[in-house]
Order: structure tokens, then C-alpha cells, then sequence
């Protein structure tokens, strides 16, 4: 079972955004449907193929370029970041924090978007989050728009639930 959208978005989306000051709607909208598209919204924290983790599927590898060629070059950013993590257990395995930290995982998968510089599309125009989240976070293997999308309707509009039979 994965995580309730709204819980995401109010307790730790929007709370963490807000810690980075960098909190827009957009920014918002675009994390969780990232959160929806690679993993369920939680339901996969580990992908397996492309070595992914946590919430948002985050690579090791970008996880530790993000901290050595953006985070490097912004220590009051990085400060912020950090404060986030563990304080033990950052210092023996920092990619465990993508999996066992939602706010940790949250700012990081922003900052993977924020590094590029790019507007951001409007939070409401669905297809072009999906071509932001494409081109930004999943380009290689490109991430298909479809899946973005339905994702990101199911989380809104999701089946009924049916009455346990006992």
C-alpha cells in the first residue's frame, strides 16, 4: 500500500518546499506527480531495473552528482538539505535517506528539477508536468507522458473502495 496523496502533499511535499523556500504550487503538483509516476505514490520503493529508490525512484548516482556538482556550489542550500537527513546514519549509507526519509527524498527530488533552472509549467496543465518530469527527472530511459498522466489522475479520481466481506 502506498502513501494517501493529500498526506504526502500537506505533511511532507509542501512543509519541505517551504523549509527550502521554494515552495509554488507547480513545484508542488510536480513532485507529487512524480512521487505517483515512480513508485505508486510508495507502493515500489525500490526499483529493481533502474536502481531507483525511495518514494521518487532516485538513482544513487544522481543522488551523489546532486550533492557533488549542485549542492557543492550552494553551502547554505546544502546546509538546509542535510538538516534534513539523519544524523547518524546519513554518515554510513546518505542513499538510505531516499527510502527511510520522505522529506529528505522530497527535497532532493526537487532539487533535481531545481538545479536545471527551467520554468516551471503551470499546475494545472498536466501534459506539459509530464514533459517537465520527462525531460528533467526520468529522460533516460525516457519515462513515458502516459504514465505520468494516468498516474496522476488515478491518485485523484481512485476506484471505490468495496466493503470487506467477513
Amino acid at each position: 500500500m502506498g502513501l494517501c496523496p493529500n498526506d504526502l502533499r500537506h505533511l511532507v511535499i509542501r512543509p519541505t518546499l517551504q523549509y527550502l523556500e521554494q515552495y509554488s504550487l507547480s513545484a508542488e503538483t510536480l513532485l507529487l506527480g512524480t512521487a505517483a509516476v515512480e513508485s505508486g505514490l510508495g507502493y515500489e520503493l525500490n526499483q529493481q531495473q533502474g536502481k531507483g529508490l525511495g518514494v521518487y525512484h532516485i538513482n544513487p548516482r544522481t543522488h551523489q552528482l546532486l550533492w557533488d556538482n549542485y549542492l557543492a556550489t550552494k553551502p547554505d542550500l546544502a546546509s538546509k538539505v542535510r538538516g534534513l537527513a539523519s544524523q547518524h546514519e546519513f554518515l554510513k549509507d546518505p542513499h538510505t535517506e531516499l527510502t527511510t526519509n520522505l522529506r529528505y527524498a522530497t527535497a532532493i527530488a526537487w532539487l533535481i528539477y531545481a538545479r536545471k533552472d527551467a520554468t516551471l509549467p503551470e499546475a494545472s496543465d498536466l501534459p506539459a508536468m509530464a514533459k517537465y518530469w520527462r525531460k528533467h527527472f526520468h529522460s533516460r530511459p525516457q519515462g513515458p507522458l502516459e504514465d505520468y498522466i494516468s498516474r496522476y489522475n488515478a491518485i485523484h479520481n481512485p476506484p471505490a473502495l468495496s466493503a470487506f466481506a467477513y
